[in-house]
């Protein structure tokens, strides 16, 4: 490798952008190219009305990868923790109290005296599980042989599926998804104020200042390579020199920019996780006690986001109504309308104050799910899975690391330090 080269990093989200930052801080050449006119992928905002929509319910993890690793960098971050005491579980199309503490677990009718007792000892235990012996293992089969009240195993799911946004219990690995949720408890999650563009812009900020180079609007069409990486081919444009290239992009984009035919282990089929999202502002809250509320027989998710985190102007409110879609092809008018269901209920008369509304139909919350079969985190190809010198991988479905933001950032920064280890050795060699 030589410095008169830069290392191209195609995608321009939280993979890609620590990626820039690490390497350029180190005096590497880099070049981002990002197909959209923005940098940020799934974590933009977009500001309407004074009102900040995420793409979609996003938390930040306190305890995760990304705090840890962009303190590491020096990327500040503000948000707050939600409170979900006084939440509501959503059985049958009633509200009841969910189950979070002794006092709610007293109190909800959700749970008949067997299943309080056996979720009581669920929530004491949660923290000194073996989540690693359990990677292999599906949440189905781990529910199964660990619960017998059918009410105690629904609330389990329904909070694996808020730690990991997955609808697949047959598929997920327990030992990743209670990982995740260990996580949770540790530590809790912050919602951020303005929303998650305020780290996309300073990410971005940040790279530029090391001296990155963004090229966004412009889509990378292929990877050329020998054995060794030698170029990005651009869209009606001539190959670029490379000393490397990070693919920083969904499983099936990664492979598309190698065409080269072969059938690469590491983007074999990865299941997506899905998750269909109403996001709505209103001029005010028509209910002000209901926050937080999550689906116990249907996988539902209702949070005011700006309960918590700046996202409204003045007395208004935005919230993040969706459900975790599973491995199933969706009907889209139904969903929006259970999910208007979900508001009429929580917030009923929301109708008449309401300021935007946006619906997602099919958002891809994760570009692979961590499944039992695949071993759980083990079975998650390595940054440098690819075979070919030079072509390193990132992404939230990359490395051994923790899930969405966590696994982006952390397979982001891993991709980095094998590139910088690669320099090292060859400027001992020379």
């Amino acid at each position: 490798m030589t410095q008169t080269k830069p290392v191209a990093i195609i995608g321009g989200g939280l993979a890609g952008l620590t990626t820039a930052i690490w390497l350029a801080r180190a005096g590497t050449p880099v070049t981002v190219y990002e197909k959209a006119r923005h940098v940020g992928g799934r974590a933009l905002t977009e500001e309407r009305g004074g009102f900040h929509f995420n793409l979609g319910p996003h938390a930040l993890y306190t305890k995760g990868a990304a705090a840890r690793i962009l303190r590491e960098l020096g990327v500040e971050f503000s948000g707050r923790v939600p409170a979900l005491n006084g939440g509501y579980a959503l059985n049958e199309g009633a509200k009841q109290t969910l189950p979070m503490g002794f006092a709610s677990m007293l109190t909800t009718g959700l749970l008949g005296l067997p299943a309080k007792l056996e979720t009581a000892k669920l929530f004491g235990t949660l923290g000194k599980l073996d989540a690693q012996a359990l990677q292999g293992v599906s949440v189905r089969a781990w529910l199964d042989q660990t619960l017998q009240q059918t009410q105690t195993r629904r609330v389990a799911e329904a909070y694996l599926r808020l730690s990991t946004y997955a609808n697949d219990a047959e598929q997920l690995s327990a030992g990743a998804a209670l990982a995740q949720l260990q996580l949770a408890l540790a530590g809790s999650v912050l919602y951020l104020d303005g929303g998650w563009q305020t780290l996309v812009d300073k990410l971005h900020e940040a790279a530029k200042q090391a001296g990155a180079q963004f090229v966004t609007g412009t889509r990378v069409t292929r990877i050329e390579h020998n054995g060794a990486v030698q170029a990005v081919q651009l869209q009606n444009g001539k190959p670029v020199p490379v000393a490397a290239a990070i693919l920083a992009t969904s499983p099936a984009e990664a492979k598309a920019l190698l065409d080269d035919g072969a059938q690469h282990a590491w983007a074999q089929t990865p299941v997506p996780v899905k998750v269909a999202c109403l996001d709505v502002a209103l001029q005010r809250l028509p209910e002000a006690r209901a926050l937080f509320a999550l689906g116990i027989d249907r996988p539902l998710y209702f949070s005011v986001h700006s309960a918590t985190a700046r996202l409204a102007p003045g007395d208004g409110a935005l919230i993040h109504v969706a459900m975790y879609l599973g491995d199933a092809t969706a009907d889209a008018p139904a969903v929006e309308r259970e999910l208007e269901g979900v508001l009429d209920l929580l917030q009923p008369g929301w109708r008449a104050v309401l300021a935007e509304r946006r619906f997602l139909p099919s958002m891809t919350a994760a570009n692979a799910l961590v499944t039992a079969a695949q071993g759980g985190y083990a079975g998650r190809p390595k940054p440098d899975a690819t075979g070919i010198r030079g072509l390193l991988l990132a992404g939230d479905w990359v490395g051994d690391e923790g899930m969405l933001a966590d696994a982006s950032v952390a397979s982001g920064k891993r991709a980095a330090e094998l590139i910088l280890q690669r320099q090292a050795l060859a400027a001992l060699a020379a």
